[in-house]
């Protein structure tokens, strides 16, 4: 039995072409994930990931995980997915470095200067594109595709229409997730935990503030009723157990299991149900398969926007975290007791948990055993309403028997062996695992025994003791003169050898050839070192308008370069502002799909010869726009421009000017301007956007079940969520995407002159929700630009604004974790 389980192993990790990818946050967890079928795992190290609450992995942990792994079959990919500054660069290479010696099977990364830098420094690497690139359509795919990218981690959203058509126009492996929690943004595009707390998830400290209550309020604070103090933005958790066919028939080639901050019974659990649903389709989950997978961990479950869900379907609104299953219900209370109808069976030592009637949470650790159609009492845990729910957050059992299929590490692999054994000769032992061959030989002469000599009953016993050892032997072919004498050491000696052989490949996994230190080292300085070529005009001011009426609000002579957000009657707007001399890029959103991309060809078109730019936020945008048009390409924020190496690669890339990351200090700023040739912009004043999502906080209140009536809604502005500070972040809903943006403007008129020292030639005005004043805020800032007003004006100004509402510094003097 034992040889058939790992032969039918051996048959998954080999041969199925479709990767169950697992979440793995402790050496517990990869034991975890491995023995219960996983062909990958991907895990973290101490630094530079985007899950620095994890435990994670120190480098010798790492170099021990890669070995376990490889060993048995498992490849290994690390994460380096968050945003790195340029005093961090070299830092990043060299535990890069680390990685690649140790074997690891490829990098996640989201920073793209850090992936130009690894491709360059690492060809032999494999790298993945994080789904913090927020890649959505086949030209985002296409564009990483030509430079080197192996595989991309899709963004969760895209929908399966826009997955088949990257599969058939690119050539590149496609991860998606099939289980898990989720973010409610866009991944790569939240900004939400940075500017309320300094905490970014870009940089992999998110404090998650979409699992906080909000209120749901109108453009008066007036709340929206039965919408006060919901979990409007906390995601139920991804669960596609039901829809792995339509996933793969899309093309999608490696699943993968979110989870590394889950306990190690969490990801066993998780990674043998999609095993088994790989191997033997749907009808291999039975109704307690089901059960098991809900009690380890739920939020109540979604297939996902991009399977179409939204709304009440998406969002766990009453409750943010697991909410364990149904175990039974409150039939009556009196003074001291409690009495529930049981759904499930129990058994003492299991976690229930009450809601009482205050709305607090109470759990209970269970004290005795009962059967599911039973009636229990116990101690009343605070008052409770008669038909309250009860419900069982952990199953004693299920833990048990997670733990119980990783605890041994029982995992096999097979091997052939066959022994010469020939009188005269040095013995030989010859071993086969996949496709490596292994020869092992000693200097013995096999001799010709006098009064004892070798039977196959004892080489095959001295061969078979593979002790501790990954591997048992499948087929044994031994060939051996009769009489022939070797003593029982030269036989261990042989299997010794071959065995710490096979081990040393197993550990070289890719054979991959190791660097030269000082070879590394020389190259890697040469990447990192920059000479500044040239220097761009300075005190420029741009403005980024959402509608005509903010256009028709600012004077038209006190700006440089103009941003349209909006695509009505543009031509002859375009016309006006190039008589008027100034630059004209058309703004474009950070989501757009390949039907989106197409409709903006149609728009740009006609005014292709007026216009001087487009500013795009996506790499799809700027493969579509550069393949169609000769215009000049502006990086906006959603392209997360964070060090210097991003804005040269960029500029590689075709974009000639960028907006900087948000979430940079001036210090940062100063040295990114140092290292860098392109024009770079800063955002001194605006709303800025806290997150850009699918689905909508309104489609809870509506009750709409998809967005196909957003274009006509009335609530599609107006609302705005209120936090537990009374902070009220204005949403909006657009082009079939919900953007939150901050709760107060961004305003730094008073520091002006700071930011120009730090290098920036050109500072922003980002208009959005603004219906006046925005001329007052346009002159005072270009003015301030141009010497037309002195300091004492500039900081009256500012304290006059801060007078009606508050404001804020953004990241300018803090920066983010």
């Amino acid at each position: 039995m034992k040889k058939q389980i790992c032969l039918r192993r051996e048959k998954i990790r080999v041969k199925n072409k479709i990767e169950l990818l697992a979440p793995v946050g402790s050496m517990e967890s990869l034991h975890a994930a491995i023995e219960n079928g996983a062909d990958a795992v991907y895990l973290g190290g101490r630094l530079f990931n985007a899950r620095a609450s994890a435990t994670n992995f120190d480098n010798e942990q790492l170099k021990e995980a890669v070995k376990t792994a490889h060993l048995k079959g498992v490849k290994v990919y690390v994460t380096a997915n968050i945003l790195v500054g340029d005093s961090e660069m070299k830092e990043v290479l060299d535990y890069v470095k680390y990685l690649y010696d140790i074997d690891v099977d490829a990098i996640i990364v989201q920073d793209l200067g850090l992936l130009n830098l690894v491709r360059k420094l690492f060809p032999l690497l494999p790298i993945h594109a994080s789904t913090q690139m927020t890649i959505n359509n086949e030209y985002g795919v296409k564009l990483l595709e030509d430079e080197g990218v192996k595989r991309i981690v899709l963004a969760r959203e895209t929908p399966l229409n826009e997955i088949k058509s990257i599969k058939n126009n690119t050539n590149i492996e496609l991860e998606g997730f099939i289980h898990g929690a989720l973010c409610v943004s866009y991944s790569g595009q939240c900004l939400m935990s940075s500017l309320i707390g300094g905490r970014s998830g870009n940089r992999g400290t998110c404090a998650q503030p979409c699992r906080m209550a909000y209120s749901i309020v109108d453009g008066t604070g007036k709340l929206v009723p039965n919408w006060d103090k919901k979990y409007v933005l906390s995601p139920k958790d991804l669960n596609m157990i039901d829809n792995i066919p339509e996933t793969l028939e899309a093309g999608i080639t490696s699943l993968k299991i979110e989870g590394r901050l889950k306990k190690p019974e969490y990801v066993a659990t998780i990674v043998k149900n999609y095993r088994s649903v790989l191997n033997a389709g749907n009808a291999s989950i039975s109704d307690n398969d089901r059960k098991d997978i809900a009690q380890m961990f739920n939020r109540g479950f979604t297939k996902g926007l991009g399977l179409g869900d939204f709304g009440k379907d998406f969002i766990s609104f009453e409750k943010p975290g697991n909410q364990g299953i149904v175990l039974g219900e409150v039939v009556r209370a009196d003074k001291y007791k409690v009495y529930i109808d049981l759904k499930e069976d129990i058994i003492e030592g299991d976690i229930i948990e009450f809601e009482l009637s205050s709305g607090e949470l109470k759990g209970i650790k269970m004290p005795f055993d009962a059967k599911a159609g039973t009636s229990v009492s116990m101690e009343k845990p605070g008052y409770i309403l008669p038909n309250t729910l009860v419900y069982k957050k952990t199953d004693t059992a299920l833990v048990e028997r997670a733990q119980a299929s990783y605890k041994n590490h029982t995992i096999e692999y097979p091997i052939d062996m066959e022994i010469d054994i020939h009188i005269g000769q040095s013995p030989r032992l010859i071993l086969m695992y996949k496709n490596h061959v292994i020869i092992s030989t000693v200097e013995s002469i096999v001799e010709k025994g006098e009064n004892i000599s070798l039977t196959r009953e004892k080489v095959l016993a001295q061969l078979s003791k593979l002790g501790d050892t990954n591997y048992y032997i499948d087929n044994f072919t031994i060939n051996l003169d009769e009489g022939s004498f070797l003593p029982m050491s030269t036989l261990n000696i042989l299997r010794r050898k071959a065995i710490e052989e096979l081990n040393l490949k197993l550990g070289n996994y890719n054979e991959r050839i190791l660097l030269d230190e000082d070879d590394y080292n020389g190259k890697r300085n040469v990447l990192l070192k920059f000479k500044k070529e040239k220097t761009h005009k300075k005190n420029k001011l741009s403005v980024k308008v959402d509608n005509i009426n903010q256009l028709n609000d600012l004077d038209l002579n006190k700006l440089d370069r103009i941003y349209i957000g909006f695509y009505e009657g543009l031509e002859a707007v375009a016309k006006e502002l190039k008589n008027k001399g100034k630059e004209i890029y058309i703004w474009t959103d950070k989501i757009l799909y390949k039907e989106d991309l197409e409709k903006l060809y149609r728009v740009i078109k006609p005014i292709e010869n007026i216009i001087d730019g487009i500013s795009v936020s996506n790499l799809g945008s700027l493969m579509y726009f550069r393949k169609h048009f000769k215009l000049k390409l502006h990086g906006d924020i959603g392209l997360n421009v964070f060090n210097s190496y991003t804005a040269e690669y960029l500029g590689s890339l075709g974009i000639d000017s960028i907006t900087l990351s948000p979430e940079l200090n001036l210090t940062q700023i100063k040295t990114l301007w140092e290292n860098t040739n392109i024009e770079i912009e800063t955002i001194v004043y605006g709303y800025l956007p806290s997150m850009i999502t699918k689905t909508c906080p309104m489609a809870l209140v509506k009750g709409c079940k998809d967005d196909n009536d957003c274009l006509t809604c009335n609530f599609s502005k107006g609302y705005g969520l209120k936090d537990r500070m009374d902070a009220t972040f204005y949403m909006e809903r657009k082009q079939g995407f919900t953007t939150i943006y901050n709760s107060v403007p961004l305003m730094i008129l008073d520091s002006l002159e700071s930011v120009y020292k730090a290098g920036v030639g050109t500072t922003r005005l980002d208009f959005t929700r603004e219906i006046k004043d925005l001329k007052n805020i346009q002159t005072a800032f270009y003015d301030y630009a141009n010497g037309l007003v002195n300091e004492v004006e500039v900081r009256e100004f500012v304290e006059k604004f801060r007078f009606n509402q508050k404001i804020t510094n953004g990241h300018y003097f803090r920066g983010v974790m």
